[in-house]
């Protein structure tokens, strides 16, 4: 088996693990926008006393792709708004990628996000 063959395996075994432990927390399986909409909130580090708006989920989403993307020097921190919300800078070009690749990449980051912030123990 190929070294690309095997990391492929890694990654799909570490996804199928965050999406059973999001599962077994909240009682819902997740699929990948409800996984970054969850680290948003993460990194937002505060629930508000009211529902988000549509515009404050899409905000969220947008904290989160960014904040994982940073792994990869996508994004870095740019420092936080006057409402307290995270705010990012983008430090070089997203690769042209078709929506699968965009997928692989979003996954193995936020496998790095929950192994980073010490989330979760992948076995």
């Amino acid at each position: 088996m190929n070294t690309e063959a095997t990391l492929n395996q890694e990654i799909k075994h570490k996804w199928l693990q965050v999406v059973a432990f999001i599962e077994d927390n909240f009682e819902k399986k997740p699929d990948l926008n409800a996984i970054l909409f969850l680290i948003g909130i993460r990194e937002l580090g505060e629930l508000p006393e009211k529902t988000f708006t549509k515009e404050e989920k899409t905000q969220l989403m947008h904290i989160a792709n960014c904040r994982v993307l940073s792994f990869s020097g996508y994004y870095q921190k740019a420092g936080t708004n006057q409402k307290g919300w995270p705010e990012w800078e983008n430090m070089k070009p997203l690769p042209n990628l078709n929506i699968f690749e965009q997928e692989n990449i979003l996954r193995q980051h936020i496998i790095e996000y929950f192994e980073s912030e010490e989330i979760f123990t992948f076995k």
